[in-house]
């Protein structure tokens, strides 16, 4: 059943209701006044007067004495009065009731006209809603009006079609940059293949070599790709919660590293305190191993990396700071999306510019606070603030 119809009978049965009970207060109102009859009384006075006595009621006053005659007529005069206000209810009772069923009828062709009225706004809505899709994301209801439920409604729907148009094109952007980072191995992938299979003086040391590179670029694709299906996971949110220990994960990222920290000469400094959080342990391992990995990879020859992890309050943290090239402070933010790299073209170092954008999903997928920030002396200062974990 439509709205507009629910509305309408809604309308009319409540007027349905307040006329059958304001007819029934004006019955029982009328109805409980009864007849009036009047009569009078003459007597004489002690001193030879007569006096006129005027009665209102069915009866007379204890104590007064009609002659038979006036008797009769009284009686008749009040049989009279009942008939005839029993006459009066029962036409009030059909007037009535005619009355109230024309309003009645009336009130349905009203309520219909007030419900299209208030429900015009919403039709509007609903068709420039649906003749939104993606190619004109960019459109807008832009209601304009009082401050009542219908702009709320309206300007509600306007920033769902904003973050959606934001989603959009940040889809559109990171498809682009995917297909773009897939491309290079791909052309370096053939064109290695391509010279092997051309070049009539090939050994068994040249197709060795290429071989080589191939799988190094097969490694940088499976990189690639591992990293993306990190990014994807991320962002569809967590499909397990565990209680996992933050500084025993950050210490088993610290191990792994070690060997690439002293072939570079960075100097690791780790205070790891115990820190418990609630999230899923694969994805905060990644987030770690991220974090730690962009420290090393942006930095300077003897430079240094800082880890922390502890509580604040009832709040789990990891800290990771690191000394590097300066970053200007207008860049911190294009550094979380994907993609993005400072002063570095793509696959120089291995890196895809994916290790940021993956922290910060991943953060986002626990409900942390993510903070990034440029240091004045270079590098990045780089902190994630948990969410309390709930005590059963």
């Amino acid at each position: 059943m439509r709205v507009r119809l629910r509305l309408t009978l809604l309308y009319g049965v409540l007027f349905l209701l307040s006329g059958a009970v304001l007819l029934a207060i004006t019955y029982l109102l009328v109805a409980h006044s009864g007849p009036n009859v009047a009569m009078s009384t003459t007597s004489t006075t002690p001193s030879g007067g007569r006096s006129v006595s005027i009665y209102l009621g069915e009866s007379l006053p204890g104590g007064v004495q009609l002659p038979e005659a006036e008797r009769r007529i009284a009686e008749a005069v009040r049989e009279q009065a009942v008939q005839q206000q029993a006459g009066i209810m029962h036409q009030l009772l059909v007037q009535s009731g005619v009355a109230l069923a024309i309003m009645s009828m009336l009130s349905a062709v009203l309520g219909w006209l007030v419900a299209g009225r208030v429900l015009r706004p919403l039709q509007t809505m609903t068709t420039s809603i649906q003749r939104i899709s993606a190619r004109n994301v960019h459109e807008r209801l832009a209601v304009t009006g009082p401050r009542d439920e219908l702009k709320n409604l309206a300007d509600t729907v306007d920033g769902l079609l904003g973050r959606l148009e934001a989603a959009l094109d940040s889809h559109k952007r990171f498809i682009a940059n995917a297909a773009h980072e897939l491309r290079t191995p791909l052309t370096l992938e053939h064109a290695l293949l391509e010279e092997a299979v051309i070049d009539p003086d090939a050994t068994a040391d040249s197709f060795r070599a290429q071989f080589e590179q191939l799988m190094a670029v097969s490694e940088q694709q499976a990189r690639l790709l591992g990293s993306l299906l990190v990014l994807a996971t991320s962002e569809r949110g967590l499909d397990r919660l565990e209680s996992v220990d933050l500084s025993g994960l950050t210490g088993d990222v610290l191990r792994a590293a070690g060997p690439e920290a002293r072939r570079q000469d960075l100097a690791v400094a780790a205070e790891v305190r115990p820190a418990r959080v609630t999230g899923d342990p694969a994805l905060i391992k990644r987030l770690v191993a991220n974090l730690v990995d962009n420290a090393m990879s942006h930095n300077v020859p003897d430079g240094r990396v800082e880890v922390a992890t502890g509580t604040e309050g009832a709040r789990s943290f990891l800290s990771v700071t690191n000394t590097g090239p300066p970053v200007p402070p207008e860049m911190v933010d294009q550094l979380l999306s994907p993609f993005q790299r400072l002063n570095r073209t793509a696959d120089d170092d291995g890196h895809h510019g994916l290790g940021l954008s993956i922290v910060q999903s991943i953060a986002a997928a626990h409900s942390a606070d993510l903070t990034v920030r440029a240091r004045p002396e270079g590098g990045l200062a780089i902190r994630v603030l948990f969410p309390a974990v709930e005590t059963k």
